[in-house]
């Protein structure tokens, strides 16, 4: 209530909390259009370089950067997180496919209908489950071989459609890309410069600000000089008009099973750059983010990709940037993107003269960021161990390439290998001194190494018959089960029967209460 020139009492309009929400949706919503039409700029031409990436016609990948960006906005966490086609799910989907039916073909696209509805299926699943925790178990040595090696392979496979020349059927994309390296003479010129063109406005933009629209300048001069006449290359050629097919009738239901393995791993694989965009960005903002409902957005996007002609999808990193430095402010952001991609199908036409050497510099890139060999090179120094799953992984990408899948698995059996491998490890520092025989065991302390102590106390008894005294100085250790708590009481019974006054030390605060009632008589677990 505040009080007039007057003197008289009036009341003031309630503040409601509908009052505050009208108001800050009214602040946001233009900043967020803005945004998601600026994204959609970008998203269109990576769409299309994608789908050709993945094997699929440019189409597939407008169909999937139109509804299921809208879709996933209904369900994320983090307020720029955008979705669609991306260049390791992408490739990680050739990979999968082309070993099964031959890319572009309607099994082939059949066949990456049902990998995104796999993808989408396992996502939701894990989100529903609250196992967003997956999202940080994907070792970073694996994933450090793992992603250069599908970087060198994405822009291997490209490197044809720069220099304007025809595969050369190797089937391995590397040495398609050195077989046309290798032959100069086929090279088309016009190719090259609008390879180069596109890389210039991309690279060089980036250096001039950050949303310097590189990727759109290139794409309309492409477009324009090509529709022109000017330019005698490879182009899209044909992109059906209209909006995307709502129908499950395409899906290959009695191949399914064969699908299962690869999209498992496209669906955890592909989730890690869709978590380390909303973690990152949740950080700098000091903000909250959910990599549960992230799983589940990323999820309903591939099943709404399934169900509408599109392919298996994921976050990008550079849109998701690109929607925060144009201003996007909540996730209604992406919803934008997607029905500005939805209101381009019906001209996208426009883009059927656009020269393919044009989507492959977009797609070379945008991974050249991700070729990072120097981290791969200083491992070698930090951990000898790390360094060989970080480049057995690397090496697997590249050698069993298309079969990504097994590269992977290989990646992971290291680092379980590489992880048992460290919980074996139990080093016991022993010194004598005066009667006193110190023990200062190193590691994890568990029923796999418990057998260690044993041996370390034959070979100490052995080397100092004279000694009357044991101390065990626990500190070092990371963590004791039960199973390392018995061998602790054995160690002390079996020291005493040599006629040694044995004692332990320094126990662990996180392991006290588990050695206190191991330890007790009166409480004896083994009864």
């Amino acid at each position: 209530m505040t009080m007039t020139a007057d003197g008289d009492a009036r009341r003031d309009p309630p503040t409601t909390l509908t009052t505050t929400a009208r108001r800050s949706w009214r602040s946001t919503l233009p900043r967020d259009i803005v945004a998601g039409v600026s994204v959609a700029m970008v998203g269109i031409p990576q769409s299309l370089a994608y789908a050709e990436l993945a094997g699929m016609p440019p189409v597939v990948g407008l169909y999937s950067g139109a509804l299921p960006p809208i879709l996933a906005a209904l369900f994320a966490s983090s307020p720029y997180l955008q979705t669609g086609p991306v260049a390791i799910t992408a490739l990680l989907t050739f990979g999968a496919l082309s070993t099964m039916a031959t890319p572009g073909s309607p099994e082939y696209l059949s066949l990456g209908l049902g990998l995104a509805l796999v993808v989408g299926l396992v996502r939701v699943l894990l989100g529903f489950l609250r196992a967003g925790w997956l999202a940080y178990l994907m070792s970073q040595p694996m994933l450090l071989g793992f992603i250069p090696a599908a970087a060198l392979l994405i822009a291997g496979s490209q490197t044809a459609k720069a220099l304007g020349v025809e595969a050369s059927g190797h089937g391995n994309v590397l040495a398609e890309a050195v077989w046309a390296l290798l032959h100069p003479n086929l090279w088309n010129l016009a190719a090259i410069a609008m390879t180069a063109m596109t890389i210039l406005f991309v690279l060089g933009g980036r250096r001039l600000h950050a949303l310097f629209p590189g990727v759109l300048i290139a794409v309309i001069i492409g477009t324009v000089i090509s529709a022109l006449g000017g330019y005698a290359g490879t182009t899209v050629e044909h992109i059906p008009v209209g909006f995307p097919p709502l129908t499950v009738d395409n899906l290959p239901w009695g191949r399914m099973p064969e699908l299962v393995l690869s999209g498992v791993l496209i669906a955890l694989i592909g989730f890690t750059e869709a978590a380390s965009i909303s973690r990152r960005f949740a950080s700098e903002e000091r903000s909250r983010w959910s990599a549960d409902r992230e799983f589940i957005s990323q999820g309903v996007a591939n099943v709404t990709a399934a169900c509408t002609g599109g392919m298996p999808c994921g976050g990008s990193f550079s849109r998701s940037s690109v929607n925060r430095l144009s201003g996007a402010r909540t996730r209604l952001a992406g919803g934008f993107t997607g029905l500005t991609v939805l209101a381009f199908l019906p001209i996208a036409w426009v883009l059927e003269p656009l020269p393919l050497a044009v989507l492959g510099a977009i797609v070379i890139s945008a991974v050249l960021g991700l070729m990072k060999f120097r981290p791969l090179v200083r491992l070698w120094r930090y951990s000898v161990p790390q360094a060989v799953v970080a480049w057995g992984t690397f090496l697997a990408t590249v050698l069993l390439t298309p079969r990504l899948d097994w590269a992977v698995l290989i990646g992971i059996g290291l680092s379980l290998a590489v992880f048992l491998w460290r919980e074996l490890q139990l080093a016991i520092d022993v010194s004598e001194a005066d009667g006193l025989i110190e023990f200062t065991p190193r590691g994890v302390l568990w029923f796999g190494t418990a057998h260690r102590l044993d041996s370390a106390l034959l070979d100490a008894l052995v080397a100092h018959p004279d000694a009357d005294r044991l101390r065990l100085h626990l500190s070092r250790l990371g963590r004791i089960d039960t199973s390392g708590a018995l061998a602790l009481r054995a160690l002390l019974d079996q020291a005493r029967t040599a006629g040694l006054d044995a004692e332990i030390t320094d126990v662990p605060p996180q392991s006290r209460q588990l050695i206190d009632r191991i330890l007790t008589p009166e409480r004896d677990p083994l009864g």
